[in-house]
């Protein structure tokens, strides 16, 4: 057993449920994949934005960002390879690393390789300072990044004006098939001078969302997942769909709703361009404010 079970998704998901999502479930037609001729939208992006000093977000891909906030460069879970493990991207990413400035910062969510991508990391280089949940560390300096933070749910890591804080998620960790759950997981609060950012990693819908906004808010700009959930017997524990990510921006009380963690890796079920109709649906259904809600393209930069 793992050192953080106590935290991490219950019910778990284990071998027996991935033969029965994989193999089992097509066999009886119970399983039904469904495809999509949607192309995601991308734009080459040649850095020049992100260069300036104001604040900006840049969406790579999938949970992949780089923000410039405080005057300081902040990568969360950058993954610019063309594939993770056997499955490889639909898009390119959104800016490669000889684009952008010098990254001061990189925010690892957890070690799932979707989101801990060792080749993208070495080619940020390790003038970076890392920081990561428990026991993800020791995978970094192993690799030859030394400039390593670990924090765990609620501690804080300060650098400069700005305070980065790692907060719960629910979700869980391995690398390995005898590693489950030995490192911890959860999102970033960032909080600099021009505002407060929010990135969840992956997660399921679970109360921590209030309490997140409670306690580190106002949330000005918040990285949500809304993507890879389908099946939902399957994904329901460990991953939001669209209309839980709505739900949890409103928990959040946060001020901007930025969509992630889709149309970048073909991972579960659901139709590639689904997730953003059904979070669009859901703003329209709730009458919220359309400028609230950011569905960047795959290498689009937006000033903060």
């Amino acid at each position: 057993m793992g050192r953080f079970d106590a935290r991490a998704t219950q019910p778990a998901r284990g071998f027996a449920d991935i033969i029965k999502w994989k193999v089992l479930d097509p066999l009886s037609a119970k399983r039904k994949v469904r495809k999509s001729s949607f192309q995601v939208p991308w734009r080459d992006n040649d850095g020049e934005l992100i260069a300036r000093p104001e604040p900006s977000l840049t969406w790579i891909g999938h949970a992949s960002f780089v923000m410039r906030l405080g005057g300081r460069i902040i990568a969360f879970d950058p993954v610019f390879s063309a594939k993770v493990g056997l499955i490889r991207r639909l898009s390119p990413p959104g800016i490669t690393p000889d684009r952008l400035p010098s990254i001061d910062l990189v925010l690892i969510s957890h070690n799932h390789y979707d989101h801990l991508d060792l080749p993208s990391l070495l080619r940020i280089g390790p003038g970076a300072v890392f920081i990561v949940p428990l026991g993800n560390g020791s995978l970094l300096r192993k690799a030859g990044l030394p400039q390593v933070v670990e924090l765990d749910w609620w501690q804080s890591y300060e650098h400069e004006a700005l305070t980065i804080t790692l907060v719960p998620a629910r979700h869980w960790s391995m690398r390995t098939p005898w590693d489950r759950n030995d490192a911890l997981w959860g999102g970033f609060v960032v909080k600099g001078p021009e505002g407060t950012a929010y990135h969840s990693g992956d997660t399921a819908f679970f109360d921590g969302f209030r309490e997140i906004g409670e306690r580190l808010g106002p949330i000005d700009w918040a990285m949500m997942p809304i993507g890879a959930y389908e099946p939902r017997w399957f994904m329901h524990p460990q991953h939001l769909d669209p209309e839980e990510a709505g739900e949890a921006f409103g928990m959040l009380k946060a001020r901007h709703f930025v969509a992630m963690h889709w149309g970048t890796f073909q991972l579960t079920d659901e139709p590639i361009g689904e997730p953003p109709e059904r979070i669009r649906a859901y703003w329209q259904q709730n009458g919220l404010s359309e400028e609230r809600l950011w569905l960047l393209d795959v290498g689009e930069t937006r000033r903060l």
